[in-house]
């Protein structure tokens, strides 16, 4: 969610080599597929109120995204936006957790989701920042069934989840849950909410950054190595916050 998507356009084109479809009208709220190698791989949308935030949001699929909009509100979660169709695409929401991060519920029709992931140039992790776990973890773990395995990053208070079935751990993980803390302001700010972190994959994730400099963007978190690969949080030039892995 952008102010400026013809920005946005320019910004991710030559970050990423994204090209992007045309804008469908306002039938859709104006938002642009993104392909990587002719595959999709993201969207942008130009923000509809100015007190929106600018933001990446994950989407989180599901078969039914009425019933699981229900189930959030009866985990003690909201729903931002309630589930509502798509034209053939799909449906979609907008959920927040108990502490308010907020991500997206959508139900492939015409389109599934992500044509390319884990690969450079597309969506590779996503993690929630939270304040207190003992609120958020049986939230995310009851409503979808994750499996968890929590890992010691540095004295950060990490866990991964994985598909309901799978083996838990870091080879099946799909996402994650962190706990704010002074070893995470780099990730998150002291006075930053609780909020999903978005990483795409990348070949060199020094060079992602000097070009995100270049663009007019922000390093805010400088390329590290961790035991997964090597990482940077960025901002784009309008203030959208994201990660890129080199893994």
């Amino acid at each position: 969610m952008l102010p400026d998507v013809e920005g946005g356009k320019r910004f991710y084109g030559e970050l990423f080599g994204w090209t992007f479809g045309e804008d469908p009208g306002p039938e859709y709220g104006h938002y642009t597929q993104a392909y990587s190698e002719g595959l999709p791989v993201a969207a942008l949308a130009p923000k509809t109120d100015g007190r929106m935030p600018t933001v990446w949001t994950v989407y989180l699929a599901t078969p039914d995204a009425a019933a699981l909009a229900g189930r959030v509100k009866g985990a003690g979660g909201s729903m931002v936006r309630e589930a509502m169709p798509v034209g053939p695409f799909g449906t979609m929401g907008l959920a927040a957790d108990p502490e308010g991060a907020v991500f997206g519920l959508w139900q492939g029709g015409s389109h599934r989701g992500f044509g390319k992931s884990r690969l450079p140039g597309s969506y590779c992790w996503a993690e929630v920042y939270s304040r207190d776990k003992t609120v958020v973890d049986p939230f995310y773990e009851n409503l979808f069934g994750y499996g968890v395995l929590d890992l010691d990053l540095g004295g950060i208070d990490f866990r991964t989840w994985s598909p309901p079935g799978a083996p838990a751990g870091p080879d099946t993980a799909v996402g994650g849950r962190s706990v704010m803390s002074p070893a995470t302001d780099g990730y998150s700010r002291p006075e930053t909410p609780p909020h999903f972190l978005v990483y795409f994959n990348v070949t060199d994730a020094e060079a992602t950054a000097a070009a995100v400099a270049r663009l007019g963007g922000r390093v805010q978190l400088a390329p590290h190595d961790i035991p997964y690969g090597r990482v940077a949080v960025l901002r784009d030039n309008q203030g959208a916050t994201f990660a890129v892995l080199e893994d």
